[in-house]
């Protein structure tokens, strides 16, 4: 059953997941099987993963195309109806009604948002800075800690080019090394991926950044034993995690890193353009806001939400992200990742079983690999491949280039175990 504390959450969050209408500005049919997914939930133990038809009742709270097998979660998520529901009635509520007064309450909702999102991650409120994306959450701390020439960072050379050009341009401007550690494309234990930043790290590393998940090979990193040898060297940690937020359980105080970054717009199903930081309590003085303005003197007293002070904001959007906290903590964390592992490890065995000669980037284990699913056809341009599955099968995936070079699947909690099959039955005929 579901506890009384996560059933007060959710209620709190949207009235539960049971009578939330979609607005017919979103949607032109109402949000479907709601009650019955609310239903089906408090029935469920904590260590049952649900049946095919649960899942199946999941993917109905999602407003896709039927005619499309969407596989494309480490770029981009649809939000369910709940959370464009919310995004909805919060804008037409702004829009309404513009005024400072009828505006306050987003100030109550937004710690709202901040609350569920720690509770979620494992942290505390005060370590939590509700951003817009990764890409803000990682500047924010490439720019804010002081470093010096004769100070080194290190890279791993598989994280999103973003973080890592962003490390460059504040070096050639700080003038401290930046080093890349690159890992094996074959890996079989997490030793293949600890040993070669074992070796990178040395008494001048101050930061050590790296992906929780690959986005461009899948591999995920053990965090909490990376983390460990960079604190035996006193480097602080960043952790860019976009592809392992809302399919990971994180509990990011264990973890062990000093920063955490993710988008809401990926695996949380979560509103476009928000994102978290988390920030540990220790380092929040340490780290230098990249904005500043109104309300600065007060944000300082509040932890880590001195690195959202960011002027106006979409308030519907930062509102509309409890919503989608409330349907992950619904479902459960724990069940949520059982099935990302599900789907990817179905991808990855039928493949293997029906098209000879297939290449994955992506490991089979559990323990080294989370939703993203990157292989290499034995023939054909992966491209043109990429575009033939959607234009004429309907089938959403992403094209990988340069040293993976390939395509990428990424299923999630939209997904059901027959689109799988529709998927590898394309890719037999086709390869």
């Amino acid at each position: 059953m579901i506890s009384s504390d996560r059933r007060k959450f959710i209620h709190r969050a949207f009235g539960g997941l049971a009578g939330v209408a979609a607005w017919p500005l979103i949607s032109p049919r109402p949000l479907r099987a709601v009650s019955s997914l609310d239903d089906v939930l408090g029935q469920l133990e904590p260590q049952n993963t649900g049946d095919e038809a649960f899942w199946v009742m999941v993917k109905s709270q999602f407003p896709i195309r039927s005619d499309l097998v969407l596989m494309n979660a480490a770029n981009l998520c649809p939000a369910p109806y709940v959370v464009l529901d919310a995004v909805a009635r919060y804008t037409r509520d702004i829009d309404a009604d513009a005024s400072f007064q009828n505006r306050a309450k987003f100030d109550r909702l937004r710690e709202e948002a901040r609350t569920g999102l720690a509770r979620y991650l494992g942290v505390e409120p005060q370590e939590i800075a509700i951003t817009r994306n990764t890409s803000e959450g990682n500047n924010t701390v490439v720019n804010g800690i002081d470093l010096r020439p004769g100070d080194e960072v290190v890279l791993w050379d598989q994280n999103h080019p973003t973080t890592n050009i962003a490390w460059d341009v504040r070096a050639q401007r700080a003038g401290f090394t930046v080093r890349r550690v690159s890992t094996p494309h074959t890996v079989t234990s997490k030793n293949d991926l600890i040993v070669p930043f074992r070796k990178a790290l040395t008494s001048r590393t101050r930061v050590l950044a790296f992906s929780h998940v690959s986005n461009v090979s899948g591999v995920a990193l053990p965090v909490d034993e990376l983390c460990a040898l960079a604190r035996e060297r006193r480097a602080l940690t960043l952790v860019d995690g976009a592809q392992a937020f809302g399919a990971l359980r994180l509990d990011l105080a264990n973890l062990g890193c000093d920063f955490y970054t993710a988008s809401t717009h990926k695996w949380f199903v979560g509103p476009k353009e928000a994102g978290v930081l988390y920030v540990r309590k220790e380092r929040v003085g340490e780290l230098w806001a990249s904005d500043v303005g109104v309300g600065w003197e007060r944000a300082l007293q509040r932890g880590a939400e001195k690195f959202e002070n960011l002027g106006q904001r979409n308030d519907a959007t930062v509102a509309a992200v409890s919503a989608a906290t409330a349907m992950h903590v619904s479902i459960g964390p724990e069940r949520i990742e059982a099935r990302v592992h599900q789907l990817a490890t179905a991808i990855k065995e039928q493949l293997s079983r029906h098209i000879p000669n297939v290449v994955f980037y992506t490991p089979h284990a559990r323990e080294l690999t989370a939703g993203v699913v990157v292989f290499r056809p034995p023939r054909g341009d992966p491209r043109e491949l990429f575009d033939v599955l959607y234009h004429e099968h309907g089938i959403a995936g992403a094209p990988m280039s340069g040293e993976f070079e390939g395509v990428r699947l990424s299923p999630h909690i939209y997904n059901t175990l027959e689109e799988v099959d529709r998927v590898v039955h394309v890719l037999r005929g086709m390869l």
